[in-house]
């Protein structure tokens, strides 16, 4: 089969295989995590950690209400970040900080220490302070609606770009087709990401989305990225392009979070990982940052997968519990991001073979090449 090398769909991102870390994760700056790190092709990292980015602090390194474990302060983490050779990927706390933190946090970043550090989301899954009737995310503001969140955006992204003109901002969207996607909140006009960036569009860098597909069975889970996946990118860019004005072409896609929903240590996790991750980039995304480096279980869930252990770890390394292999042992989904490197490297093109119909039982149809 030839390959036309003229039908590119994107090029790697050097920051396309990302990886979330979380503060209460004791392990995330062990000495071995640079290299598994290295070895797995990420490019950029994401801290402080999901949910608890809305309610932590970074002055203080504390977390509203959670457990924050030693040695994981920001710079410890920007140790482990610059010895993987990655960028990090911050997540200003917008349910319990104020602009000014955010803005303190860059300059310490940026102006006191030099990290250069560019990507800053403002929140996390902020539509989960409960808006829609489910409250998963801390969100001290009187308001809750996606209104006020783009007003609040707006006023982050105006303070810390004061600091930093050159750092780039991220507005928390939800995911295209997914709940609440399409649901208007009590006291918005609109739906959540038209409220948001009807807003604060054209004082954005970036989207946020985040993708855990429902898949029913293995066959299903690792056909999810092909058929979610296009659809979710083209809904994004038709938003960017509505509200963003003439910025549009530079607004960038980020999946700052995403999983299987099941088979998380086993080869189907270690199947699916590779295609979500290339899939999203040939849609456009600059970053998908799995969840997470060290995840770990209580062992109450252990099912037996194509005959492996199944902890229900969603950590890309063993968190070293006693049903798991040793500390750091790489699951499934760290060799899946590993076959990505020996596909291509930053910069190279991702093309689409022609698809010969007459063949297709017998070649693989719309298979990726690097060129």
């Amino acid at each position: 089969m030839s390959v036309d090398a003229g039908r590119t769909l994107a090029s790697i991102p050097a920051t396309g295989g990302g990886m979330n870390v979380a503060v209460y994760d004791g392990n995330m700056n062990h000495p071995s995590v640079p290299g598994l790190l290295k070895d797995a092709g990420v490019g950029m990292v994401r801290y402080p950690g999901g949910s608890y980015a809305d309610g932590y602090h970074w002055q203080t390194h504390t977390v509203e209400g959670g457990y924050v474990a030693p040695n994981t302060d920001f710079d410890t983490f920007m140790g482990t970040v610059r010895a993987t050779g990655a960028q990090p990927i911050i997540t200003a706390d917008h349910g319990s900080g104020t602009p000014e933190e955010a803005a303190g946090w860059v300059r310490y970043a940026n102006v006191t220490k030099g990290y250069g550090v560019k990507y800053w989301e403002i929140g996390n899954e902020v539509y989960g302070n409960g808006l829609y009737g489910a409250t998963w995310e801390t969100d001290h503001h009187a308001g809750k609606t996606a209104t006020t969140y783009a007003a609040n955006l707006v006023q982050y992204a105006t303070a810390m770009k004061a600091v930093d003109p050159t750092i780039k901002i991220g507005a928390v969207l939800t995911t295209p087709g997914s709940w609440p996607d399409g649901i208007t909140g009590p006291g918005d006009m609109m739906d959540w990401n038209h409220a948001v960036l009807s807003i604060a569009g054209s004082k954005i860098d970036f989207v946020i989305v985040h993708h855990y597909p429902n898949g029913n069975s293995q066959a299903d889970l690792l056909g999810r990225p092909q058929a979610e996946i296009p659809g979710m990118a083209a809904t994004l860019r038709s938003l960017i392009n509505q509200y963003a004005g003439s910025n549009a072409p530079h607004v960038g896609i980020a999946v700052t979070e995403a999983n299987a929903n099941a088979y998380k240590d086993t080869s189907p996790n270690g199947l699916f990982a590779p295609d979500e991750y290339l899939t999203w980039m040939e849609n456009g995304a600059f970053t998908l940052d799995w969840w997470n480096l060290h995840n770990g279980t209580d062992c109450s869930r252990v099912t037996t997968v194509e005959g492996a252990s199944d902890c229900d770890d969603g950590g890309i390394l063993s968190g070293g519990a006693s049903c798991e292999p040793p500390l750091n042992t790489p699951f499934p989904p760290c060799y899946g991001a590993r076959m990505i490197t020996k596909l291509g490297a930053p910069g190279d093109r991702l093309v689409r073979p022609p698809v010969r119909r007459r063949w297709c039982p017998r070649t693989p149809c719309g298979a990726r090449t690097a060129t």
